[in-house]
């Protein structure tokens, strides 16, 4: 292994206020990063002050940013739902009911079928610049579906979000207690070992405060860490609930009450707003605005699932939080970095300072405001991960 010089850099986001301009991106114009044998930044600065390395490679006057952190996709399903979408662009609104579809679909998938469908999606996310990704299961609501699908997941990601309770499976539709049973018993007992977190829909025509209560204590007992769907088609308990457990990140949070808000901004919990739903669904847009104004901590991820948001791509995501969210475009690359890392609960992710992986991306820009400013262009030109090109 060698050390790498990336000098040429025409603007750097590092997202450490003490590097560069103070800023919450730490940006540095001019610069350069020294990326260590291990893969981990080993300096940033400007480039007239860089350190020699063994190898030099010159970013041709391009801004270079984190890799971006999706902390919240759903990658192990099979099949997809076309005619919904198609139906729900022709007057149909959204409803929860369309994941079943996905269930039956996923349920007769072989494992290899699914894990090619799994890495088709993450190839295409990281030409895009992911770096690092959470995925769930969710769509097979049984303990066989459930664990296999966490397995395969696992093979590709430490990221692994155990979601059994993403709706009542099929098979129980008339015993509800049943299935919640089923998901903190013997299904947990399954899925644990494959997963570093718990996660529920906590959702009218899904699951309601007491049983999101359940199946998020029952997976704290198992050691999985809490994650929540929380408050995205109506007002709930959902935001409550994750602060109270201090769940990671709070998803969705598009209807929240000043109580919501005021919880989410004192607490460690992420407000982790996924745009690309709202797009897909014409929903209304979350405000992003009124919780950085609070002061809560914002993450922006794909949702990237067949059924309400398929997209992989994160600079997308950037794009719509800046016109139709109230996010600066600072602020959205921070929530798509930095904020993804605070929501995976990560400090070596995000950022483009010492210590940190050198997981990063040189766009065919010379300004990280680009991501916005044009929007649908395809402006990753290299992509980074642990100090090595990927793509």
């Amino acid at each position: 292994m060698t050390t790498t010089l990336v000098t040429g850099i025409r603007s750097l986001v590092t997202n450490d206020p003490a590097l560069g301009d103070g800023s919450p991106l730490g940006l540095i114009e001019d610069a350069a990063l020294v990326v260590d044998q291990s893969g981990h930044i080993a300096w940033a600065g400007p480039a007239a002050a860089a350190p020699d390395a063994d190898v030099r490679h010159d970013a041709g006057g391009r801004a270079c940013v984190p890799g971006f952190v999706d902390s919240h996709s759903h990658l192990v399903f099979a099949g997809d739902r076309t005619a919904e979408f198609h139906a729900r662009m022709s007057g149909r609104a959204y409803s929860a009911g369309g994941i079943r579809t996905t269930v039956a679909a996923t349920r007769a998938a072989s494992d290899d079928a699914l894990e090619a469908n799994l890495v088709h999606h993450l190839t295409e996310a990281l030409r895009q610049g992911t770096t690092t990704f959470e995925t769930k299961s969710g769509y097979g609501l049984t303990t066989e579906d459930e664990a296999r699908a966490l397995r395969i997941a696992a093979r590709h990601t430490e990221e692994v979000t155990y979601l059994g309770a993403h709706i009542v499976s099929p098979d129980f539709a008339d015993d509800p207690a049943g299935y919640v049973a089923l998901v903190t018993g013997e299904m947990l007992d399954a899925c644990a070992p494959y997963a570093r977190w718990v996660d529920v829909f906590c959702e009218k025509g899904a699951f309601d405060g007491d049983q999101a209560r359940a199946v998020l204590t029952a997976g704290k007992a198992k050691g999985l860490i809490p994650r929540v769907h929380a408050n995205q088609l109506s007002y709930g308990p959902g935001v409550q609930l994750a602060v109270e457990l201090d769940a990671a990140s709070a998803d969705h949070c598009t209807h929240l009450t000043d109580a919501d808000v005021d919880a989410l901004a004192h607490s460690s919990t992420v407000a982790t707003l996924l745009p690309g739903a709202e797009f897909s669904t014409r929903a209304e847009w979350p405000d992003a605005r009124r919780l950085l104004d609070a002061g809560a901590t914002v993450a922006l991820s794909t949702d990237c699932n067949p059924g309400s948001s398929y997209t992989s791509s994160m600079a997308f995501c950037i794009a719509l939080a800046v016109r139709d969210m109230g996010m600066t475009p600072d602020e959205a690359l921070w929530s798509a970095t930095a904020g993804g890392a605070a929501a995976l609960r990560r400090t070596d992710i995000g950022r483009l300072s010492p210590g940190a992986r050198a997981d990063f991306i040189l766009l065919a820009a010379p300004s990280h405001v680009h991501l916005a400013y044009r929007p649908g262009v395809p402006l990753t030109s290299e992509v980074w991960r642990e100090g090595r090109r990927a793509a």
